[in-house]
């Protein structure tokens, strides 16, 4: 899991989330899955997965649900990473619940990224900087976060809080936070034990007893990250990766 000259991964594998409705980027998703919708010429699920393969993550796990024949067909074109479907066709089961119908093919520990997540690396790619973080011993997860300032096309309020040590809390209603999630996290599977009995729930429930028990933490990327979640946000992205 390391190549030549370079800091091994934590895992070979990660789950991209690719089974969202695309609500906000339409009318282009009308037609189309949001992962397929373009952006410097290639469709945003290249985007990710070929962070992947440059990064050697060999295996990639894609859940499908909205216009999913459309992203099969994509994937099977792949050589790098191997990508697996994780068919959610007949119930989209939101983020948690898809990291759960998933499980089995992901490991004891593994990458997770939403497919619109888009990003400058800093000094190192972001799935070394999460391996080089990683501590299986007190996390369950491992969150990419992002400072405002380098959160382009973003105008939330923030994700989390990090205290000294690293440890992940949330934003409190009516206040702001430093940090915005970068849709990139490092994870165990002890983080996916005892799933709701409801099969449909977001990755949520996970976190906040993660962060009940301590053992949510957070580690800050040092490149740029853009939000790609509407039409306008398309061009600033153009801009922004044109300048690389």
């Amino acid at each position: 899991m390391s190549r030549l000259g370079q800091e091994p991964l934590a895992s070979d594998t990660a789950m991209v989330m690719a089974a969202g409705l695309g609500k906000r980027m339409r009318p282009l998703t009308v037609s189309r899955p949001k992962p397929m919708v373009k952006v410097c010429g290639k469709p945003l699920l290249d985007h990710a997965l070929d962070k992947l393969a440059a990064a050697g993550v060999a295996n990639a796990v894609v859940n499908v649900h909205y216009l999913a024949d459309a992203i099969e067909a994509h994937v099977k074109l792949r050589q790098s990473p191997q990508v697996v479907v994780s068919d959610e066709r007949e119930m989209l089961l939101e983020t948690g619940g898809g990291l759960v119908k998933a499980r089995e093919q992901l490991g004891d520990t593994f990458f997770c990224l939403n497919s619109d997540a888009m990003w400058l690396d800093g000094p190192r790619d972001v799935f070394r900087q999460l391996s080089i973080a990683w501590d299986p011993d007190k996390m369950d997860a491992l969150l990419l976060l992002v400072p405002h300032q380098r959160a382009h096309n973003y105008r939330g309020k923030g994700d989390f809080h990090l205290d000294p040590l690293g440890r992940i809390s949330r934003r409190k209603s009516g206040r702001v936070a430093p940090f915005v999630f970068s849709g990139i996290q490092l994870c165990s599977s002890r983080l996916l034990r005892d799933p709701p009995e409801e099969a449909k729930f977001s990755t949520n429930h996970f976190w906040s007893r993660a962060i009940e028990e301590g053992r949510l933490y957070g580690t800050i990327h040092l490149g740029e990250w853009i939000e790609i979640g509407q039409p306008e946000h398309i061009a600033p992205a153009e801009d922004l990766f044109s300048r690389v």
